[in-house]
């Protein structure tokens, strides 16, 4: 298991502007650079699963690269048992980092990404953390963390923890840029993995991942969505380097 929590040298100042479980008021936090990581031991996929996440994914949704989508979690319920013992796996790693029955109670999706460019998930879940835990075998990709400079290969049972405004890609192993034509060749590289939401005011995944609240709560009560900042100002993040650009 590692911990990844070092700053880069060049760090930005992030803000989370979340809106509160509590209330519909629009609450500040710090953006955590923390990362949790393992890889875990879950069974592999069967091939007749695989080659149902592919066609639901290429065919049926038409991911294209870069794209990140949700699969039906039911239907592989029913079709692979063993997605049980990879839940129970993810728990148990969980309650090892003494997160205790967080991830019980945390909504829970099956997704693909045919890769994903970079991008941060603060201004739709920035209420949450994500645990997710990669099914599929290794497709000789990273997720890359471009601010703090995290890098993991994933590979199965390859089990994450990390702040949703926290920019992330999915990107060719090595790669520190996205790149459409590393995800367009056949066979697809379409990474499978099961997410969850974890509440970021639980005090657990606050403290696992060193959230500080009430950030910045001048400009929080001003603002009617959620958002994240940089160095004071409303940010974008460029889809293919990872870098931060002005929103304007």
């Amino acid at each position: 298991m590692r911990h990844f929590n070092e700053r880069s040298s060049g760090r930005h100042a992030l803000v989370c502007y979340f809106r509160g479980d509590s209330d519909s008021a629009i609450h500040s936090r710090s953006v955590s650079e923390s990362v949790w990581s393992a890889v875990l031991d879950v069974p592999a996929p069967p091939a007749r699963q695989l080659a149902d996440w592919n066609r639901e994914a290429l065919q049926q949704m038409g991911l294209a690269p870069g794209d990140v989508e949700t699969l039906p979690l039911a239907r592989t319920r029913m079709r692979w048992p063993d997605l049980k013992v990879c839940v129970q796996a993810a728990s148990d790693w969980t309650r090892s980092l003494g997160l205790q029955a967080v991830l019980a109670s945390s909504e829970l999706a099956l997704m693909a990404c045919r890769g994903a460019r970079y991008h941060h998930d603060g201004a739709h879940y920035g209420a949450a953390a994500f645990c997710n835990l990669f099914l599929s075998p290794d497709q000789g990709l990273d997720l890359h963390f471009p601010s703090s400079g995290h890098r993991i290969p994933l590979t199965r049972g390859t089990a994450v923890i990390f702040d949703t405004a926290q920019p992330h890609a999915v990107v060719a192993r090595g790669a520190s840029a996205f790149d459409a034509a590393h995800f367009a060749a056949e066979p697809a590289r379409t990474p499978v993995f099961l997410s969850w939401e974890m509440a970021i005011e639980d005090p657990l995944v606050a403290k696992a991942l060193q959230i500080a609240f009430n950030a910045d709560p001048v400009n929080a009560a001003r603002l009617d969505d959620e958002q994240v900042w940089c160095n004071g100002a409303r940010t974008a993040l460029c889809p293919v380097s990872g870098q931060w650009l002005s929103a304007h």
